[in-house]
């Protein structure tokens, strides 16, 4: 499948700011999964700065943006051919190993609900394990936006009992922590609809370490394994970790942002 992607995110700051500087994790790694056709990241009035592989094998820029200013535009553009690999992440080269991946941040952290719903599906080995683990999560935790923010952890989304796919994610990384299996948090992009136009289609979904198969992709959100509808841009230990954009502005201020992002099917 080819998807066609428009993400646009716009800074706006009052009053402006002395500089900008940015991290960003906006360009999908080459895999199986995916190969990338065309792409490109523009920030007007910025100057690109390092750029590296991380351990985790995703590609980090950093950008500066100098000052006064008053707002900042970072658009990406491109065109990705997907295949589906059954939610197998394969051919992705990093370094950092599984077991690094097992640690808690006060987003996925381990509350007695979370702990409880991690215990209470059984199964008779990893895979089956995980896929039980995301339809549990998907249960206890109905999509529903508005009801929870950027900072709201999983275990007070499943106390909600309601959330977005950032809170699905967080609960099925501490629900497989202590199950003791490796698992981090994926953003990315999904192609959702039947006609494949255009709509909003930023996603997050986790992915869990299954012995003898790597690392397989899981969305609580939409009971299923990421297939050729999903676009993958990089990993983190949490939603913060993984972010697109990271950054800060040097300068008292308020910093307001609008996000659009528009994915479509690519023809042939």
């Amino acid at each position: 499948m080819r998807i066609r992607i428009d993400h646009t995110s716009h800074y706006r700051y009052d009053p402006p700011v002395r500089r900008v500087v940015q991290s960003h994790r906006l360009i999908p790694a080459e895999c199986a999964n995916q190969r990338v056709e065309q792409w490109q990241v523009t920030v007007p009035g910025g100057t690109a700065g390092g750029a590296f592989t991380d351990g985790a094998g995703d590609q980090v820029q950093g950008w500066t943006i100098a000052g006064p200013v008053s707002e900042v535009v970072v658009r990406v553009q491109g065109v990705v051919e997907t295949t589906d690999c059954a939610g197998v992440l394969r051919g992705h080269r990093e370094r950092v190993p599984p077991v690094a991946w097992l640690g808690a941040t006060p987003a996925t952290a381990v509350d007695a609900a979370l702990a409880d719903l991690a215990r209470s599906v059984a199964a008779p080995d990893g895979l089956a394990l995980a896929h039980a683990l995301c339809n549990a999560v998907g249960a206890a935790i109905a999509y529903r936006p508005g009801v929870t923010h950027a900072h709201t952890t999983a275990a007070e989304a499943l106390a909600l009992g309601e959330g977005v796919c950032q809170d699905h994610t967080h609960a099925l990384i501490a629900c497989a922590h202590l199950r003791e299996m490796p698992a981090r948090y994926v953003s990315g992009y999904m192609q959702a609809t039947e006609d494949g136009s255009p709509h909003e289609a930023a996603h997050a979904w986790a992915e869990i370490w299954v012995e003898g198969l790597g690392w397989v992709g899981f969305d609580a959100s939409n009971s299923c394994c990421p297939d050729e509808r999903y676009v993958r841009l990089g990993c983190g230990v949490d939603a913060r970790d993984a972010a697109p954009i990271r950054g800060v502005a040097l300068g008292q201020t308020v910093e307001s942002l609008d996000v659009s992002v528009a994915v479509e099917a690519a023809q042939q």
